[in-house]
């Protein structure tokens, strides 16, 4: 058993608190992984809130992080001590249904324990003060030392910078992917991006990598627009600078829609908009964004009718021990961006500071 320290969620809607923990050591097909760097990131603070049908407390937070393989347990064959790597909250098992189906990424193979916030036994690798801790989205960053399914693992390039390839763990590769591989963005095509946060800004590089001609930034927040353009926005507009709905200024400036949409924010009232704001006959509408449980969607079924496609993603669509590694080596070799994405570096003691400053907007 390692003692160490880790950000306990004791309950909803309290801040976090750093408590000295009690890390069980790896059993069969288990990777116990020292966790170097991690990020934060609005699911987390979406589960604190309460608002998360599945949230379990007391828990330990956290699904974007990076560290080095302390122990394996029995019959792990994937990863060994001293292997750098990425835990992930999308697992590849390579074995159900779902992994041998090359549309889609989603395994299943943990999928019930891990939303009850536990290991695919049934039980945690985490006490504190005698008291079981759970898990959470099968990764559990928000500690110095984290037990994860082997499944959920990938083995990276060892010369990576772990306080930067952790945002690979979903920020990044999910804005990415949702341009790259959902909606698969063609060269001269035009595209509009909602909510310019890092999951935004990932699908705008996502959209330049792929050739769009024209990337429309969309956001509330006109701090954000310097850092969208940086990205490869083209322009950036308010939906509070006019008096019309979002979507008619943006089929005015489009001649009839964007080609491509993408919802970054978790708000089904934009969801709405990010579709309806799409050309008739051909435009596709990606929800990137996680809205808050028993939210529903609606439009006009004319708009589908009419030849529009609403499409979702989770992780972008990589299947995630194949294609993390990959992202990494796309990092090394300067194709996608990473280190622009960091805007403040902390220590682990002001976690609760690094959720302010996301509440924030900074």
């Amino acid at each position: 058993v390692i003692k160490c320290k880790a950000a306990v969620a004791w309950e909803a809607g309290k801040p976090l608190s750093i408590e000295e923990v009690e890390v069980a050591p790896p059993k069969a097909h288990e990777v116990r992984i020292k966790i170097v760097a991690t990020a934060v990131c609005h699911t987390d603070a979406y589960t604190l809130s309460g608002a998360d049908p599945e949230g379990c407390f007391p828990v330990i937070l956290g699904h974007e992080g990076a560290g080095i393989v302390e122990s394996v347990g029995e019959g792990v064959t994937r990863v060994k001590k001293g292997d750098t790597v990425i835990p992930l909250y999308i697992p590849q098992c390579g074995e159900c249904k779902f992994c041998k189906n090359p549309k889609t990424n989603l395994c299943q193979k943990i999928r019930i324990t891990q939303g009850k916030g536990v290991m695919p036994d049934g039980t945690s690798r985490f006490t504190c003060k005698g008291k079981q801790i759970y898990h959470f989205m099968g990764t559990s960053t928000f500690s110095e030392y984290t037990v994860v399914a082997d499944i959920s693992v990938a083995k990276i390039d060892a010369a990576a910078p772990l306080d930067k390839v952790c945002l690979l763990g979903c920020g990044i590769s999910t804005g990415y992917g949702a341009a790259v591989n959902t909606a698969k963005v063609e060269p001269g095509s035009t595209c509009a991006v909602f909510g310019l946060g890092g999951v935004g800004l990932a699908v705008i590089m996502g959209c330049k990598i792929a050739g769009a001609s024209r990337i429309i930034g969309i956001d509330i927040n006109k701090d954000k627009y310097a850092k969208a353009k940086e990205f490869g926005a083209t322009e950036c507009i308010s939906p509070q600078d006019s008096k019309k709905p979002i979507q008619e200024v943006l089929v005015e400036m489009t001649d009839g829609g964007v080609d491509y949409s993408f919802e970054c924010i978790g708000n089904v009232g934009v969801m709405r908009a990010a579709l309806e704001a799409c050309h008739k006959g051909w435009g596709v509408s990606v929800i990137v964004g996680v809205a808050a449980a028993g939210q529903e969607i609606a439009t006009r079924p004319f708009q589908l009718v009419t030849g529009r496609t609403w499409k979702g993603t989770a992780f972008g669509g990589w299947k995630s021990v194949d294609n993390v590694p990959k992202l990494v080596t796309e990092y090394m070799s300067k194709k996608i961006k990473v280190d622009e994405f960091v805007t403040h570096t902390l220590p682990f003691d002001k976690i609760n500071e690094a959720f302010e400053l996301m509440h924030s907007g900074k």
